[in-house]
């Protein structure tokens, strides 16, 4: 794993658990997103300005946001905005989601710590593998794939992803199974 952590732009290398600590935190941008993703698909008012918030943490203003399939760009958005409006027309044919986020590998690239070991700078990639469901009255469609994420410290912000790519991976339409009325 190339981590690295140059002493350029004024401050010190970071340590491992520094590094540690910065991975966790990346981490977590990932799993904040599959929450606010979920909560735009519950499709309320309350549930969408909650949603559109967490994006507002997890994505800088400019980034770069799609999903893709053999690499083939399918929808792509700019910011966290454009992304929710995204979401939003991609969930609204559904009764609820669930998006699981799982293996992810974060690799930080450039670290850069002060003498109070707080951040001011870094650089990072993320990979995460998805499993999406996406329930209708009678059916589940499961969608996996892997997200493609770069990210940077942003000071007086934190962690933030700065491009996004879902790489579609397989798929699956499913019957829920459900008793069917009859008369």
């Amino acid at each position: 794993m190339a981590e690295s952590a140059s002493a350029g732009g004024g401050g010190r290398p970071a340590t491992r658990g520094e590094i540690a600590l910065a991975r966790l935190d990346i981490e977590y941008l990932r799993r904040k997103y599959a929450k606010a993703t979920d909560l735009l698909g519950v499709n309320t008012r309350e549930a969408i300005a909650q949603g559109n918030a967490i994006y507002h943490e997890i994505f800088t203003p400019d980034a770069r946001i799609r999903t893709s399939t053999d690499g083939e760009v399918r929808l792509e958005a700019k910011g966290p905005d454009g992304w929710a409006e995204v979401a939003n027309r991609a969930l609204a044919n559904y009764v609820s989601t669930q998006h699981l986020v799982g293996s992810q590998v974060v690799d930080v690239t450039d670290l850069i710590m002060d003498d109070a070991g707080e951040v001011v700078s870094g650089e990072g990639t993320m990979t995460s593998y998805l499993q999406a469901w996406h329930a209708r009255e009678d059916s589940v469609w499961i969608f996996m794939g892997t997200y493609a994420d770069k990210v940077r410290f942003v000071p007086d912000v934190g962690w933030q992803i700065y491009d996004m790519d879902l790489m579609f991976t397989s798929g699956d339409d499913r019957d829920l199974g459900l008793p069917r009325e009859t008369g």
